[in-house]
């Protein structure tokens, strides 16, 4: 079985809650070729604390004011020395101390970005990755159950600097339509908490992340018919979601993604 070195990025920003477990939690790990990185957008509560506590075993550690997580996250890739890279934030953990080794199982030589199921929120949901397919044209994947070559990456320039919430599915579209050869496997590598920025379930939230699904769609949308057909998606699908909100306000039991 191969072993290539995974470098795991962490990006903080006022951290403190629950950082301590996403550190102890790739810490933890049965799989041994792991290079760790932290890029801090300059914290100003315990963060750096916690970090500390930790920096004989943090391989690379920034702490400065940044242009937003894609930035954090391009100086990350610019760090990392992987052949794979894994973003797992401060929201975030690997769900088990073998997961990331069952994982590698998986990666062959011929896998460019490997794909695994992740559980998300308080109640610890199971989310199953479709793939690449048709489907990746209107909506991305997880980036806590991903694994992505670093050259594949640097070859696409990175983030997109200009999303502030949708740039892991900028980069994902991106690298479904250059071809990139994706494997799924049916390890749960990790757990995403619904804090995130992209978590968020007010209107208003909603409204600024299908705004940038929109722009990312836009952005890599070169062919005549997929522009017809995003002008459709977006008109239909912009007043189903709003109504699906609409509904969830009157009844609270509906439980809407």
């Amino acid at each position: 079985m191969r072993s290539p070195l995974i470098s795991i990025i962490t990006l903080t920003l006022n951290a403190e809650e629950h950082l301590d477990q996403t550190i102890q939690s790739v810490f933890n790990q049965t799989y041994n070729n792991i290079e760790y990185i932290i890029v801090d957008g300059g914290s100003t509560d315990h963060t750096l604390e916690i970090i500390n506590r930790h920096r004989n075993r943090v391989h690379h550690l920034i702490s400065e004011n940044d242009k937003g997580i894609a930035d954090g996250m391009n100086k990350g890739v610019a760090l990392a020395s992987g052949e794979y890279i894994l973003f797992l934030h401060a929201d975030d953990y690997l769900i088990h101390n073998n997961s990331l080794a069952s994982a590698c199982e998986f990666l062959e030589d011929t896998v460019d970005i490997l794909v695994c199921s992740i559980r998300y929120g308080k109640g610890l949901k199971i989310v199953k990755p479709h793939g690449f397919n048709f489907w990746t044209n209107f909506k991305g994947l997880p980036h806590q159950g991903i694994l992505c070559r670093k050259a594949l990456i640097e070859h696409l320039n990175g983030f997109d600097t200009q999303f502030k919430i949708c740039m892991d599915y900028d980069l994902l579209l991106r690298v479904y339509q250059n071809g990139a050869r994706l494997w799924k496997s049916p390890v749960v590598l990790s757990v995403m908490r619904d804090t995130g920025i992209s978590s968020r379930k007010d209107w208003q939230s909603l409204k600024k992340r299908f705004d940038e699904e929109r722009k990312v769609h836009l952005k890599n949308c070169t062919p005549l018919p997929m522009k017809i057909l995003y002008r459709i998606y977006w008109f239909l699908y912009l007043p189903y979601r709003r109504s699906l909100y609409k509904l969830k306000a009157s009844l609270p039991d509906i439980k809407i993604t």
